[in-house]
């Protein structure tokens, strides 16, 4: 009986983590270069059971099957798919048509410098001419922080090529990952990769004055809220029943 209670409850805590990663997304719907999390769910290792000596069986134990103790969050995962692509006409909007990254330099607290990587290309230029996003970060080129004449006409080419008044003056550093597995996010559209992750060549296209859009399908997403909603409420009533059960063996029975 305490089982199930224990039970219901890993399936309430399963379900709210699954409308947590759900109403993040919704919250990201607009955000640009936001991918989707999605959640999976495992069942804890079955254990076997067994039926102790009774007199039903003259006193022998019997193996009777075995039973899982309650259901656990797998893993959050991210889905990388690309999200669609909005035509803004800002000089400094980049996107990426295809797989890849832009190459950050990320200034953290402390003033140690990471390197990440994002899909949001919503960029502005500073005073001093260098490209940064809405946190101050700098966007990097092969010669390091990319800088441009602020006074220019700046063009950007497919392949990252940087143009100030139709003359090359850096390129955009684009890279990729041969397995996202090994890409560690922060915040809500950058990533850092950890031990075993392989650098490869990325094969997207850059696109000026345009921004990728978020993955996020809402429509779907409400959906599965609804569904998440009904399993939440279907636990509960569980716990209800269970705690039901444990009043009645404690204050009815336990008078006889």
């Amino acid at each position: 009986m305490v089982r199930g209670l224990y039970t219901a409850w890993t399936g309430l805590y399963n379900e709210q983590k699954r409308l947590d990663v759900i109403a993040n997304n919704i919250a990201n719907a607009a955000t640009t270069g936001y991918k989707q999390e999605g959640v999976t769910s495992q069942s804890f290792d079955d254990m076997l059971t067994i039926k102790i000596r009774d007199f039903s069986e003259g006193k022998q134990d019997r193996i009777i099957g075995s039973m899982s103790l309650g259901v656990k969050v797998g893993e959050v995962y991210t889905n990388h798919k690309q999200g669609p692509l909005r035509v803004t006409g800002n000089t400094y909007d980049l996107a990426l048509d295809g797989e890849g990254f832009f190459q950050m330099k990320v200034t953290d607290a402390a003033g140690n410098d990471h390197i990440r990587y994002t899909r949001a290309g919503n960029f502005t230029i500073t005073q001093e001419g260098y490209i940064t996003d809405a946190d101050g970060n700098h966007l990097q080129g092969e010669s390091g922080d990319l800088q441009v004449p602020t006074d220019a006409t700046i063009v950007f080419d497919t392949d990252g090529t940087v143009y100030a008044n139709g003359e090359a003056i850096d390129k955009v550093v684009i890279v990729d990952f041969e397995d996202y597995n090994y890409l560690k996010k922060f915040a809500d559209t950058m990533y850092e990769p950890v031990d075993g992750a392989t650098q490869i060549e990325a094969a997207g296209a850059l696109r000026q004055s345009c921004l990728e859009q978020s993955n996020v399908n809402v429509v779907q997403e409400m959906v599965q809220m609804i569904a998440i909603t009904r399993a939440y409420e279907a636990n509960q009533k569980v716990v209800q029943t269970m705690d039901s059960t444990l009043d009645q063996a404690v204050n009815s029975v336990g008078r006889v």
